[in-house]
């Protein structure tokens, strides 16, 4: 007995050393460090607009500087984006721009920060999010749409005039449940033209001055968004209704000399716009319209004012795939009357355009884009107080992504 007690104890030490030297041989695998956890992707776009050009005289500041007299081939946007996920509730996002262009210089291709934001995750799986930094305002879904993926080479005037760049310094909480999360973020990488994932409710505040500007006085813009993608049979339909409020502040540096205005150049800023996507599978719509007041300028008077706008778009596009290739031809009409408050003496514009295109996707890293624009457009400011331009173009895009 005594010799069967010796030579269990005997083989269990024997096993409690081999189980020690095999931990040994096979150390726990360390935590990620932090510069290991996130990745980098980005996209260029080179632009070429005055094929078959009728009017010099007709352009678009906001939409693309290029357009018009003396226009030539151009980098309309050169964004590098760093992104990733440093702990199961901590998400960053900085996307720093290279082709940026200030007004009034003749030099381009500046660095301007676009996106510097963390999104911290209230539950485990982050379907409560608090986005903090500069990042887009959830207002429009062709706002928030990347333009890596829009169709159209510009944003929509009605819309998009609320926002230069469509971003602003803020705080917002994001709100969706895991699947619905899936869901918004399926139909960027199937190449459905999602906004990508903004939740389904959306509150926030931010500066109200817009991107890359200081903030003018002790009120902040408040805004709302509510949205939800339906899947009905084989297709996805996403309705949202989104307003924001506050107070702009008419920089100094914005108006011409001998211009009107309140003494304290402060006016406001209310828009109310609803929204209404049926994406590509194969045949899509989008379409948006908003209403509001803010400022704008009267040529009857010379004064910056408190005035009405209005405006929308409609978007018709169809997907077609061919082997590995993907085809998108598509149709935009849109309308806008207000003004665009970021603009010089807060513009007053009145636009008709349509635009007929299609993107050529040969491989996932390469994009072209051909489309004609017909376009009737009134901008006027104190030093153009009546300006109306109308004429033809076609433009060119190729984007490369990466």
């Amino acid at each position: 007995m005594k010799k069967l007690l010796t030579s269990l104890l005997l083989l269990t030490m024997g096993y409690a050393q081999a189980q020690s030297a095999d931990s040994l041989a096979k150390p726990k695998p360390e935590a990620k460090k932090w510069f290991e956890t996130f990745a980098i992707r980005g996209y260029v776009q080179a632009r070429y607009n005055r094929l078959l050009e009728t009017n010099p005289d007709l352009t678009c500041e906001q939409c693309d500087r290029s357009w018009g007299r003396n226009g030539g081939i151009s980098l309309r946007r050169v964004r590098i984006i760093f992104y990733g996920q440093l702990h199961e509730r901590v998400y960053f996002y900085l996307q720093p721009d290279f082709a940026s262009t200030p007004s009034g210089s003749t030099s381009l291709q500046f660095a301007q920060l676009r996106d510097a934001y963390l999104d911290l995750g209230l539950d485990k799986a982050s379907q409560f999010r608090i986005r903090v930094g500069q990042s887009k305002v959830p207002f429009g879904f062709e706002n928030m749409q990347s333009s890596q993926n829009r169709l159209p080479l510009d944003r929509n005037d009605a819309l998009n005039s609320a926002l230069s760049n469509e971003r602003d310094l803020g705080a917002f909480l994001y709100w969706a449940p895991t699947s619905v999360r899936q869901r918004f973020s399926q139909l960027v990488k199937d190449g459905l033209k999602g906004s990508g994932d903004y939740g389904i409710v959306g509150l926030g505040v931010f500066n109200g001055q817009t991107a890359n500007r200081p903030e003018l006085n002790n009120q902040r813009h408040v805004v709302a968004r509510i949205t939800y993608p339906l899947a009905i049979g084989g297709q996805v339909l996403e309705p949202a209704l989104q307003a924001y409020t506050g107070e702009y502040v008419v920089g100094k540096d914005q108006l011409s000399n001998g211009v009107k205005h309140r003494p304290d150049l402060r006016y406001p800023d209310q828009r109310a716009a609803a929204t209404l996507v049926l994406y590509p599978q194969p045949f899509g719509i989008q379409t948006e319209y908003n209403v509001g007041r803010g400022p704008e300028f009267n040529s009857a008077t010379d004064s910056i004012e408190t005035q009405r706008l209005h405006g929308g778009y409609v978007l018709l596009n169809y997907r077609v795939r061919y082997q590995q290739q993907q085809f998108y031809p598509f149709l935009r009409m849109q309308y806008y009357n207000g003004g665009k408050k970021h603009e010089r003496d807060t513009r007053s514009y009145h636009v008709r355009e349509a635009e007929l295109g299609v993107e050529w996707q040969p491989v996932p890293s390469f994009e072209l884009v051909t489309m004609y624009t017909l376009s009737s457009r009134r901008f006027e400011d104190f030093q153009k107080p009546d300006n109306r331009q109308r004429g033809g173009l076609l433009r060119l895009q190729a984007q490369l992504n990466f």
